[in-house]
């Protein structure tokens, strides 16, 4: 018989709708049974991509002793970290603070207030490599709250005291200049593995937002060491098996120092933080590996991870069949039973093929020598080898199509989709492709209509409804994000509008006067026992870092000085932070440089869709101008003009797309030639 979870949309919470466990959703129902029966909560917290999220389930919470002691002796509730951020970020804090480190599965045990008293991420079912097993960590809880219940309430108070501190602390401050960036520059250069790209050893993680703020620093400064070590990185990792050489796309991480053996789930965020890496790293080099690898990422979330409706799907796990990788591991009989021999015999010296394999006798497909040796030794050209590997590509991605395919979450979180709008809107000009700007035109009028069913942002959506969870901080800002590259990439009025409705409602939900900063969920949000306030960059942007960053650009777009004015009081009250622990705020960094840029206006006077406007679009997104906001409407829209001071009294020169640039309240001549507004911009 299906617990409570049954009535959940997440899919995460679904999976575990047919445990024995009595399982609960986060709400006041759990609480409420807490209280009145004087049990402590057993917090478990996950998601649906998550591999040892899945172990645990089939070892312990399918496994009818551990399920019925769980169901006596506890209140057991199952979160979906990514649909309740807040819920996650806390109790991960009080993870950290209790055992030195954190993760997930995260379980953790809460009095029936919701102070945690014992925490851990994944056990077991029998205990191994110094690990209790589950059933006794369960027991030794229960005990210690039924008999030594002071002691526990202690500990509680202890942590949810330090929990409150630590979020209302003040960071240290400074002053947010140019020498703090130089300074995190160097520091972050200096960590980059020089011989195997990325930062530090195994496990390694992409850190896209330390290498996007390593590309500003070289603009800046003109290291080529910084750009060096991002290059390297980038190759690394494009041919490494961190990336699927097949069917696009990155997986989480490398468990390898070297970028081999990946974990394999894929996740959106990735994928959008990734792509649009990518896409700068081709506009600064004009590398053509840079321009195939974001292309080919944004073409598998096109094909596999896009709904119907238009909303992007959050992850696909790692497991397919039982089995860790199975999906994306190839045999040499299985290459060549799908290849012609010459076919087979290339694609097992492109990709390290080998009888032995390189992962439980399987092979994951990476380029492990520079292809331009790999031509050398076939006798073919570059181009030759590029042209049949492509081929091959397709024949090998159609053969896997028929495999049965990892489980794919189908919850639409905003923040991640806004994230990924921006990296269409921003490739369908880089790369002049239309599709993208449909797609990212899909999922903007999809979120705006579909995520906001009364009016006010929810978090996610499934199933056809939106979710219950109203929106977060981060939800707010990364949308508003992706709608000023949409509006930048068509110049479409509906968009740069929305974008400003939505910072405002934004602003009055989430900003605290007093101490200069965002919290992430606003004060009618349900009561936890601290107000979360995430301020890191980890694997996502914290949405105080990308709410600055849109209060910047609309500060210069709509000639907001308050706007600007809260922007540098977070830069101010982190700047302390940031020098400490630069690897902590990489996108923070990147909107600091912005705000020190002293940043061009652009303003394009153009149809919207015609080809002398999309020269104009084009021109700028073939290089990389990270300094500048754009503005833009049609000539016959005087309305549009209203939106932004950028717009006023502008026309179109002699019928024609015009733009005008201007910096430090000081403006070129407007110009309708591409060359010349590269050279206004600098590019």
């Amino acid at each position: 018989m299906a617990n409570r979870l049954a009535r959940e949309s997440s899919p995460y919470l679904l999976q575990h709708k047919d445990n024995p466990v009595d399982w609960y959703p986060w709400g006041e129902e759990a609480f409420r049974k807490a209280q009145e029966e004087d049990k402590p909560i057993l917090l478990s917290v996950g998601y649906s991509a998550c591999h040892w999220c899945h172990v645990m389930e089939r070892e312990s919470f399918e496994d009818d002793a551990i399920a019925a002691f769980m169901n006596e002796h506890f209140v057991n509730v199952k979160v979906d970290r990514e649909e309740r951020p807040d819920v996650d970020s806390l109790y991960m804090s009080a993870v950290q603070a209790m055992t030195g480190s954190g993760g997930w599965p995260m379980t953790v045990f809460l009095t029936p207030e919701g102070a945690p008293f014992y925490a851990g991420t994944y056990f077991p079912r029998e205990p191994r490599g110094g690990m209790p097993g589950f059933l006794q960590v369960l027991a030794s809880v229960a005990d210690a709250y039924e008999n030594r219940r002071e002691e526990v309430l202690r500990s509680a108070g202890s942590v949810r005291d330090y929990l409150r501190r630590a979020v209302e602390a003040a960071m240290p401050e400074g002053t947010p200049g140019v020498s703090l960036l130089e300074r995190a520059g160097e520091e972050l250069t200096s960590e980059i593995d020089r011989r195997l790209g990325g930062f530090g050893g195994a496990p390694k993680f992409p850190q896209p937002m330390n290498l996007e703020f390593l590309l500003r620093y070289h603009l800046r400064t003109g290291s080529e060491e910084a750009l060096s070590g991002v290059e390297l990185t980038l190759e690394a990792m494009a041919r490494g098996g961190i990336y699927d050489q097949l069917g696009g796309g990155f997986h989480r991480y490398s468990v390898d120092a070297r970028w081999l053996v990946p974990h394999f789930e894929k996740m959106l965020y990735d994928n959008a933080l990734l792509s649009r890496l990518y896409l700068d790293a081709y506009r600064l080099t004009g590398r053509d590996l840079y321009r195939r690898v974001a292309g080919e990422t944004l073409d598998y979330v096109a094909r596999e991870m896009t709904s119907p409706e238009g909303g992007f799907y959050s992850s696909e796990d790692a497991d397919s069949e039982g089995e860790e990788g199975r999906f994306y591991v190839w045999s040499v009989r299985e290459i060549r039973d799908v290849l012609t021999p010459g076919e087979a015999h290339l694609a097992e010296v492109y990709w390290g093929v080998s009888e032995r394999g390189n992962f439980e006798g399987k092979n994951i497909l990476h380029v492990p020598r520079p292809p331009e040796e790999v031509a050398r030794e076939l006798g073919i050209s570059p181009e030759e080898l590029g042209r049949r590997v492509e081929e091959i590509r397709t024949k090998l991605l159609a053969a896997r199509g028929r495999r049965v395919r990892p489980g794919r979450d189908e919850k639409i979180l905003v923040a991640w989709n806004g994230l990924m709008l921006r990296s269409f809107a921003l490739a369908s000009r880089v790369l002049g492709r239309e599709d993208y700007l449909e797609i990212a035109r899909r999922n903007a009028a999809f979120l705006l209509e579909k995520a906001r069913p009364d009016g006010r942002l929810r978090r996610s959506y499934k199933d056809g409804r939106a979710g219950e969870v109203p929106g977060y901080l981060e939800d707010y800002a990364c949308l508003v994000e992706g709608l000023l590259a949409l509006h930048e990439a068509t110049l479409e009025p509906r968009w740069l509008v929305e974008a400003r409705d939505l910072a405002e409602e934004m602003v009055a939900l989430f900003w605290e006067e007093d101490e200069g900063r965002f919290y992430d969920a606003h004060a009618g949000h349900q009561e936890l026992i601290a107000r979360p306030r995430d301020l890191y960059d980890n694997a996502t942007p914290s949405g105080n870092s990308v709410a600055t960053g849109v209060l910047l650009e609309l500060s210069l777009l709509l000639d907001r000085p308050d706007y600007r004015e809260k922007a540098e009081r977070v830069l101010s009250s982190m700047s302390g932070a940031m020098e400490k622990v630069p690897g902590a705020f990489g996108w923070l960094l990147s909107v600091l440089d912005f705000y020190l840029a002293d940043p061009c206006e652009v303003a394009v006077i153009g149809e919207p869709g015609a080809e002398d406007t999309g020269e104009l679009l084009r021109a700028m997104g073939s290089r990389y101008l990270p300094h500048r906001v754009v503005a833009g409407r049609s000539p016959r829209d005087e309305r549009a003009a209203a939106l932004s001071p950028l717009l006023e009294g502008r026309e179109a020169r002699g019928g024609r797309a015009t733009a005008y640039v201007c910096r430090n309240y000081a403006c070129q001549s407007p110009t309708t030639d591409p060359d010349e507004l590269l050279r206004q911009l600098g590019g």
